[in-house]
């Protein structure tokens, strides 16, 4: 019998007042947007769908670069809007901060969603046409952010962002998604063996001239410990343990211009 990995990957299950969060970072999110007035430009689309827009948080002066926040959820939940709070930090760094959306599952699979962000990536990288790019991203998004540094994004020719990639900082990300095909949540992802293999990081190539740090809490589930060590290793790349922090606060730091988490990203 197959072996049910669910609980291995409930985060909510382990963290108290899990359930008050997400109402946390919608009003982060929308004060965020308040406060930047028109610097806050929601819902650029990339395509057609309507999942297929991202918001774009500018600075107040000419942007040194373009920071994209890939929100997580597991490729089920969430959305750009939720997450705007998270662009601060880059902000008070002259920063442009774009943060795509993409279709969720079941109505895509995982390698849809990749060629979505890479799209999204491209229009932003128009919006702000100078300067460094860098990826991060959490738990799903996390695994988002470390596709953008695989040798096989440079196949799309169409993708001229990716010259312009300097790293990818993935937090809590999930770098192998076979476990994931033994959970309950696989009924929507609809992840197989092959798609294990073509979408999981770690078993890809890492571009040689694109930096990566993968960033993980140190009180999350021991499978995204393990998920982001793998990352690593496998990347040969450097990978930072944040003391305390489990997977609903490890992303708190990038909303401060001087978290380490921000200077090793933006540095």
């Amino acid at each position: 019998m197959t072996q049910d990995l669910s609980l291995d990957y409930a985060n909510g299950d382990f963290i108290a007042g899990a359930a008050e969060y997400p109402a946390r970072w919608d009003a982060l999110a929308e004060d965020t947007r308040a406060s930047l007035g028109e610097r806050a430009r929601c819902g650029i689309a990339y395509g057609e769908s309507p999942r297929q827009v991202f918001d774009l948080m500018l600075p107040k002066g000419r942007p040194a670069g373009l920071m994209v926040f890939i929100h997580g959820g597991y490729w089920l939940n969430f959305g750009p809007q939720t997450w705007s709070h998270l662009a601060a930090g880059a902000l008070l760094r002259d920063w442009a901060v774009a943060l795509p959306g993409y279709t969720l599952a079941p109505a895509a699979r995982i390698h849809e969603m990749t060629r979505e962000i890479s799209a999204a990536i491209g229009v932003a990288a128009q919006e702000v046409a100078e300067g460094p790019i860098v990826v991060t991203g959490h738990s799903a998004g996390g695994h988002l952010s470390a596709r953008m540094a695989c040798t096989d994004q440079l196949a799309d020719q169409s993708a001229d962002w990716t010259r312009r990639l300097a790293r990818v900082l993935p937090i809590s990300p999930l770098s192998d998604l076979a476990p994931l095909m033994q959970t309950a949540m696989n009924k929507d992802l609809r992840i197989d063996p092959a798609e294990a293999a073509a979408e999981s990081p770690a078993r890809l190539q890492k571009r040689e001239d694109v930096g990566c740090t993968v960033w993980v809490g140190g009180q999350e589930r021991p499978s995204f410990l393990w998920q982001a060590r793998l990352l690593s290793e496998a990347w040969d790349c450097p990978w930072h343990v944040a003391p305390g922090a489990h997977h609903f606060d490890v992303i708190d730091p990038l909303t401060d211009p001087d978290s380490l988490l921000v200077k090793t990203l933006l540095e």
